[in-house]
């Protein structure tokens, strides 16, 4: 891909940026907030994986998963013999994980997924166990067992030659684990409901409770903070859910963002927000290229001198510079003139990244830089 090219793509990435911020749509309380107490809950359990088409654990580097599934068998009350040597090639020892919605009550099924945690080659045609899944303070909230979905799968010759394809050695089990307790929740037992932001911001939080005042009433809603807004609520749970749906669809137009620039340094792509200003500065951006070559010459002696024939090196180093053209930004340029600028230089992406900077440094540029 030429760097052409990529200018262009930033150009118009820059543009359609510009445009969609510049448009004030509306929003739902629903899609900007979320409802203080009302979250999901991490769960996590260690369990087996059998059935394998010979693509288990090496229970020899893994002595883990054999002590695993010889507790298991006492537990059906088959006892193997100490120091019995045999291999498990179909088992695998997994971590098994998922979330726990809320308001998840007891028979709800949940997805998981298992991952492999020894050097098990795939999962795919696998069996989970039954596991049971705690949540961080130890307590058993789920129980999962089912047959694993490998979206990966590899191929192995006798040469030692091998083909993967995604990831064989993670898999899924839709509706895999069953609820055995629910997570009690901040939702009732208070006279107020808190809206929590996804994005905090001064503006879009007043904006949330003039909103709610307007169609609920004076005084309702206050902003706690640029996060948070506190809404006054019935105490009787059916009410609630009545005046919670009424709330959360409410339209709302946010505030619009503060200035910022965003560098995926991994990429190479670069957003840039609406109201990035620049003050008056020229700037310039050169690039400078040095190549080593590396050879060797052989040197013969005279054939009838004395002498031996030696392998000499041979070094070459060149420098090319070139030198960019300069480009001046005027007082307070909008976003399309700093783009237009910067993609007349023709810059690749790492010196737009690096002409940014620069003008971060040097107190012209008024947005914060974000390397992500």
């Amino acid at each position: 891909m030429s760097y052409p090219y990529l200018n262009r793509l930033f150009f118009l990435g820059c543009i359609c940026v510009s445009f969609f911020c510049s448009l004030a749509v509306a929003e739902r309380i629903k899609d900007i907030t979320t409802v203080e107490g009302v979250r999901t809950n991490q769960l996590v359990g260690y369990g087996l994986v059998v059935g394998l088409d010979g693509s288990g654990d090496q229970t020899n580097q893994t002595p883990f998963t054999t002590q695993s599934f010889n507790t298991m068998l006492k537990q059906f009350g088959i006892t193997v013999p100490e120091g019995a040597g045999f291999q498990l090639k179909n088992v695998a020892a997994v971590a098994v994980h998922a979330e726990l919605p809320p308001f998840s009550k007891p028979g709800q099924a949940i997805d998981v997924t298992v991952s492999s945690i020894a050097n098990a080659k795939s999962l795919r045609g696998g069996v989970l166990l039954l596991t049971p899944l705690k949540g961080i303070d130890g307590r058993i909230y789920a129980v999962a067992q089912g047959n694993l979905i490998v979206g990966g799968f590899g191929a192995e010759g006798q040469d030692g030659s091998r083909i993967t394809v995604n990831v064989p050695s993670v898999g899924r089990v839709p509706g895999g684990a069953m609820v055995e307790r629910s997570v009690p929740t901040a939702f009732g037992g208070n006279d107020r409901i808190v809206f929590n932001l996804h994005t905090p911001d001064f503006t879009t939080a007043k904006r949330v409770a003039d909103s709610i005042n307007e169609l609920v009433g004076p005084g309702v809603a206050t902003p706690m903070d640029a996060a948070s807004i506190a809404v006054q609520a019935p105490q009787n749970p059916a009410h609630r859910v009545d005046y919670l749906s009424l709330l959360e669809n409410i339209d709302v137009t946010p505030g619009e963002s503060a200035a910022k620039i965003i560098i995926n340094s991994r990429t190479g792509t670069i957003v840039v927000g609406q109201h990035v200003r620049v003050a008056p500065v020229a700037v310039t951006h050169g690039s400078l290229t040095v190549t080593v070559r590396e050879g060797v010459e052989i040197s013969q002696p005279n054939p009838l001198g004395e002498g031996e024939t030696v392998v000499v090196p041979d070094s070459a180093v060149s420098i090319e510079e070139k030198s960019g053209p300069m480009f001046e930004f005027s007082p307070g340029p909008t976003l399309n003139d700093i783009v237009r600028a910067v993609n007349e230089v023709g810059a690749a992406p790492g010196d737009l990244m690096a002409i940014l900077e620069a003008l971060k440094q040097a107190g012209a540029l008024k947005a914060e830089i974000v390397v992500i």
